[in-house]
């Protein structure tokens, strides 16, 4: 009865729960409802600094070293180019990140294990008291000789097999937020392109260094450190591909 009982006071915890989350998914419901037959609006332009998840970003930086400058000399000891470019350098200039994304990973691995025991334990003789205790304490017909007989098999196997295959490419627009001390630059670009009733997003963020800027003011995906990338979106093929909220709440909250 004890389980019973616990399972009864956990009913209402897990009604909160699901009513909890219901209610905090309610406002994007009635949104979604407002929209239906409409296509998914586009976001606003925006500074990406004056976002609510943005942070400065802050690496080690190396000493800066000194500037001399010579008389009559058009060259200053530290500077990176002797004639100024059209690549992006400042905070607010544009380049274009060239994404391109192909990563393809298969992992196999299986696991076995087996292990067996098994116990025995008797009573032969006893100074002569093994018929007495045989007849007075143990139950009727037990055998002194033989007590206790544990035996145990354990047996498990297992297996699990990933196979991946990824591949984007686009190019996407990024600003410069940031220029850290060392001179490297801090970018974030934003895409979005609808298609019907389908948005495509794709975010890129990280730190690039001027040099590796090509001449035409474009940088590969794979020269950005910290690199952040994303790509997805959201819609009506998108809602199809996600289970109900029903079936996430009891997913999260479901021991088995």
């Amino acid at each position: 009865m004890s389980w019973l009982t616990t399972a009864s006071r956990s009913i209402p915890r897990l009604a909160a729960l699901a009513a909890i989350a219901g209610a905090l998914s309610a406002c994007s419901a009635v949104d979604r409802l407002k929209n239906i037959g409409e296509a998914p609006p586009l976001s606003a332009i925006s500074n990406p600094t004056a976002q609510a998840g943005y942070r400065p970003v802050r690496m080690p930086m190396p000493q800066q070293s000194p500037a001399f400058y010579q008389p009559n000399s058009l060259w200053q000891s530290g500077a990176r180019a002797f004639f100024k470019d059209q690549r992006a350098r400042q905070i607010g200039d544009i380049l274009t990140v060239r994404v391109k994304i192909d990563d393809e990973a298969k992992i196999d691995n299986a696991t076995s294990r087996k292990r067996s025991a098994a116990d025995n334990m008797g009573l032969e003789a006893f100074a002569g008291f093994e018929a007495t205790l045989a007849q007075k304490i143990l139950a009727n017909g037990a055998d002194p000789a033989d007590l206790i007989k544990t035996n145990s098999d354990t047996n498990t196997s297992g297996s699990g097999s990933i196979q991946r295959g990824e591949a984007v490419t686009t190019n996407v627009a990024a600003v410069v937020t940031q220029v850290l001390p060392n001179g490297n630059l801090v970018i974030e670009g934003r895409q979005e392109i609808r298609v019907n009733f389908e948005v495509r997003e794709l975010i890129v963020a990280g730190i690039v260094r001027p040099e590796d800027i090509a001449n035409d003011n474009t940088i590969e995906s794979t020269k950005i450190a910290e690199a952040r990338i994303a790509y997805g979106g959201r819609g009506q093929i998108t809602d199809m591909q996600q289970p109900r909220y029903g079936q996430q709440v009891l997913d999260v909250l479901l021991p088995f």
